[in-house]
């Protein structure tokens, strides 16, 4: 990338931070949401503080609220690249913002770039304030490999973006960019165990989970949050979704 272009995306990442943090309801999702819900559930679920998997080894080592942080992590991840960046794209289109953006040198890959380093960076914030706050009010445990929890969630905001960039890319106002994200939305928690955590799902259901964006980056999470094995397949199929979804989406991007 050129220097020319680093600036370029460099310039429109400030402007998209300063208009993300003026809207205070995807800032609240982003940032503050993973810390308020895992809150939530650690004060008011009876399952808190109680094994999280009796018949695993090591997941009968870790209580029920520790159990569920990774899964809060994915939903988080899915709320804000399913749900937040397309409808914000889509008002975009909406407003005539993309069409004028059209008529400068920035290509559709910069915003998408640039959408992804906001909200990855917002994300960042927010698992921190996550662990902060549930280790100090609701007892979540330390992750065990803070590192690969890190390497983890980063596959996965790219993998969940990657998707949420295509339907970005094609959806022709914000309310249908809206309607087709939280559809995949809806699946996707299913997948990453939001309705029920994915080691107690049968077997069939967990392989497909596996080869999805959002269930792949919940196995990876879990992994190095409860010190099992490196999640390498978990890894390489979110850097296959990142590989094909990110060109697709600027290839097919509509600037109205």
């Amino acid at each position: 990338m050129s220097s020319t272009s680093t600036s370029a995306l460099t310039r429109l990442t400030v402007v998209e931070s300063r208009l993300f943090l003026r809207e205070p309801s995807g800032a609240f999702f982003a940032i503050l949401f993973p810390a308020v819900l895992l809150t939530v559930l650690g004060l008011v679920m009876p399952w808190a503080d109680q094994p999280f998997d009796v018949t695993d080894p090591v997941l009968s080592q870790v209580n029920g609220i520790t159990g569920y942080a990774p899964t809060v992590l994915a939903l988080a991840v899915a709320t804000v690249a399913l749900s937040s960046f397309p409808t914000t794209i889509g008002n975009y289109r909406g407003r005539g913002v993309l069409k004028r953006l059209s008529t400068t040198p920035v290509p559709p890959s910069r915003i998408l770039v640039a959408q992804v380093l906001v909200n990855l960076g917002a994300l960042l914030v927010a698992a921190v304030l996550m662990y902060v706050l549930g280790a100090a009010v609701v007892g979540v445990a330390a992750p065990a490999d803070p590192l690969v929890l890190l390497l983890a969630l980063v596959m996965t905001v790219l993998a969940a973006f990657a998707v949420g960039s295509v339907i970005a890319a094609l959806a022709p106002t914000a309310a249908a960019a809206t309607a087709w994200g939280m559809s995949v939305y809806f699946a996707s928690l299913f997948f990453a165990g939001v309705w029920l955590p994915l080691p107690l799902m049968p077997d069939v259901i967990q392989t497909i989970a596996g080869y999805t964006p959002l269930g792949a980056g919940s196995e990876a999470l879990a992994a190095a949050w409860w010190g099992q094995p490196f999640p390498t397949t978990s890894l390489l199929v979110m850097a296959v979704w990142t590989v094909i979804g990110v060109p697709v989406a600027a290839r097919l991007f509509r600037w109205s």
